[in-house]
């Protein structure tokens, strides 16, 4: 019998001892960059052995009790759709503020050991009760397409998991919270007009919501970090990477590759110095750096923390104001004749999105309607908010048309500008396995089965189950032309190469794989599409993002992703003491054109966004406003990643906490002025 999980590692029952993370960067000598260059170089031992002389141990603190409004309704003033980034928190914020919320989630509220285990990340995208498994196409062209080695012929498409449960992808992603960049804001205050939205106004909204357990607070005015948010932020333990020789080595070449070709390299190592290399320090954000970084990821006690545990949290304390229907299916949003949001029409039951692996055994469910005192808003992400949409009228006319579906508002826009980041995998051998992870299962024992160490060492809120696999990380300019670092590299435990049914199983089959993930970030494509396959909600959207050739500036982006691989394959031959040779793409890739070809066949991404495009009311492809509300409509809103016009940062979940932060205030200045 599997233990209850929920019981064992419950937000509010984690134990209050101090977290094992750390801070802390080398001391370098101010003399000139040769010497510098030298110094870190050669003398790379003693600069990673140094830093255990600066390691600062954070604290997790117990969260105080939730200040709950003393009275509430028997209406509810907001419909919330979808539970995640966007969704989750903003339902919570509401509530504290108020207002009653009924939060409704297609999914469960299923509690696998897979999701409290930040390492088994992978596992939970593919665990049966978290999953949604939608299958895209990254080409209109089937020869092309069917290139790429994780084209599944059976379903026409490449895995792109989603989840289907409490906190939505929140769920299952890797945890990785880093700042995005300042002109992702600027951009938008500059398409809007708002200049709410400019970077200097935006970054409070992080402050708002972190809980920083890693920093020092008497940094803070600097820092600009946040102590007193609902989401717990760590570091992995960097006792592990200086007690393991192998992942010691390979980030000494990641170093030495981190300072070629960076500008004003003695004023960046001294930012790096001052700011502990911590890509959420303000310091370091509004200076764009370049270079090794840490890798903040939202854990509490070496447990996932997300969007979920805050909705618990609200729910337990304060449940007259916060009301959550798990397994409701939105079908439809009801508008009144001038397009007034007043309610919802959902599904009751569960497994019935065809995305849900257990649909197929599912009892067919109930129709059900809601009303909304004041506004409805939908939070369902990039693929499930543009069809929802749609479904209601609300999108481009032919297509609704064509789907016999009554047309309330003939919005172009709505399922268009659909973008993602392009990413990669370089796989390496090792000589040697790694240390850390020797007789590593990666995964929960099985009923009656004996925990590997590892197992037992997370249990004790330590060792490498506690973070997510990433070891070693750098941002890096793909050319120093471009405004901002748009390569995001690191190092990652394991042989990972994409997304594929059963790729969880295969990311540990031994112990001496290790890859180079390239992220990139700021992508020019938006070519991508999001369409309805038919009127039922329950079926899975079309979803192509035309990669390359197909869609927008294809040459920008192929351009950086070629250096990024070649960045990694010099990181991969400064380390050759321990690389035994390169997997994938493999010795058999060699020139640029070759590169190219590689990536056009296989490269993937996980960061969905931009379907319903925030922009200004002369924008004919705009869909909701710099307050996000839906064009031609009243009471309706979209806060979610498909109302970004460009997709922002590196990872998109701390972008989309963000707004959602940004939403409840503007949410709250709107209600003060219209009274129901």
């Amino acid at each position: 019998m599997q233990p209850n999980w929920r019981k064992l590692f419950l937000y509010n029952d984690f134990r209050d001892s101090p977290q094992k993370n750390t801070i802390g960067f080398a001391l370098i000598s101010r003399r000139s960059f040769v010497k510098l260059s030298a110094l870190l170089v050669s003398g790379a031992n003693t600069f990673l052995a140094s830093c255990s002389t600066l390691l600062w141990k954070g604290s997790s603190r117990p969260f105080a009790p939730l200040n709950c409004p003393s009275a509430a309704g028997n209406k509810f003033d907001y419909i919330i759709i979808g539970s995640g980034a966007g969704g989750g928190p903003l339902a919570c914020n509401l509530a504290l503020k108020g207002f009653r919320v009924l939060l409704l989630e297609a999914g469960g509220e299923d509690d696998p050991c897979e999701y409290y285990v930040p390492a088994f990340h992978a596992r939970a995208s593919e665990h049966e009760a978290l999953r949604w498994d939608f299958f895209v196409r990254h080409y209109a062209d089937d020869e092309q397409q069917k290139r790429d080695d994780k084209f599944v012929p059976e379903q026409n498409g490449v895995l792109y998991p989603r989840s289907g449960t409490l906190g939505g992808c929140t769920a299952h992603n890797a945890m990785l919270l880093i700042y995005p960049h300042n002109s992702d804001w600027d951009y938008i205050a500059e398409k809007t007009g708002d200049e709410s939205w400019h970077s200097e106004h935006m970054q409070k909204y992080f402050k708002r919501m972190e809980r920083c357990e890693y920093a020092r607070r008497a940094e803070e005015p600097d820092s600009r970090h946040g102590f007193e948010g609902w989401l717990p932020t760590n570091l992995a333990e960097r006792e592990m990477l200086l007690r393991d020789k192998v992942l010691r080595k390979l980030s000494k070449a990641a170093l030495e590759e981190s300072l070629s070709g960076i500008i004003n390299p003695i004023k960046r190592t001294l930012l790096k110095i001052k700011t502990h290399g911590d890509p959420n320090d303000w310091r370091f954000i509004r200076r764009r750096p370049e270079g090794l970084c840490k890798i903040p990821i939202t854990t509490r006690q070496g447990r996932r923390a997300g969007a979920r545990e805050y909705i618990l949290r609200v729910r337990k304390q304060c449940p007259n104001f916060l009301e959550v229907r798990t397994h409701a299916l939105a079908k439809r949003i009801l508008l009144d004749e001038q397009n007034k949001a007043y309610g919802v029409e959902y599904i009751s039951g569960a497994h019935q999105y065809r995305a849900d692996p257990r649909h197929g055994t599912a009892t067919p469910g109930t129709v059900e309607t809601v009303l909304a005192e004041r506004e409805v808003i939908v939070s369902a992400g990039a693929f499930n908010t543009p069809q929802l949409l749609k479904l209601s009228g609300i999108g481009p006319r032919e297509e609704l048309v064509g789907h016999a579906i009554e047309v309330k508002v003939d919005l172009p826009g709505v399922g268009e500008n659909l973008q993602d980041r392009y990413e990669l995998g370089v796989v390496t051998r090792l000589r040697e396995n790694i240390p850390l992870i020797k007789g590593m299962k990666l995964r929960c024992p099985a009923p009656g089965e004996a925990p590997d160490s590892q197992f037992s060492q997370w249990l004790r809120d330590e060792g490498p189950y506690t973070t997510n696999g990433a070891t070693i990380a750098l941002m890096k300019r793909s050319f120093p032309e471009r405004p901002d670092p748009d390569l995001f590299i690191f190092g990652l435990i394991g042989d990972f190469r994409g997304y594929y049914p059963g790729y969880a199983n295969n990311i540990a089959r031994t112990e001496n794989a290790f890859t180079w993930a390239i992220l990139k970030g700021h992508t020019a494509n938006t070519a991508g599409r999001v369409t309805l396959r038919s009127a039922d909600p329950r079926d899975v959207p079309d979803i192509n993002f035309h990669y390359f050739s197909e869609g927008t500036n294809a040459g920008e982006d192929m351009e950086s992703l070629v250096a990024g691989v070649e960045a990694v394959r010099n990181i991969v031959r400064l380390s050759s003491d321990v690389i035994e040779e390169e997997v994938l793409p493999g010795p058999e890739v060699k020139s640029r054109e070759d590169i190219r070809s590689f990536i056009k066949n296989q490269a993937w991404g996980h960061h969905a966004s931009c379907t319903c495009k925030m922009g200004a009311a002369t924008d004919p492809m705009a869909v909701v406003d710099s307050r996000f509300r839906v064009y031609g409509t009243r009471n309706l809103r979209i806060v979610d990643a498909s109302v970004f016009p460009k997709i922002p940062g590196f990872f998109i979940a701390s972008s989309i906490y963000m707004i959602s932060e940004k939403a409840c205030d503007v949410i709250s200045e709107d209600a003060e002025r219209i009274q129901v």
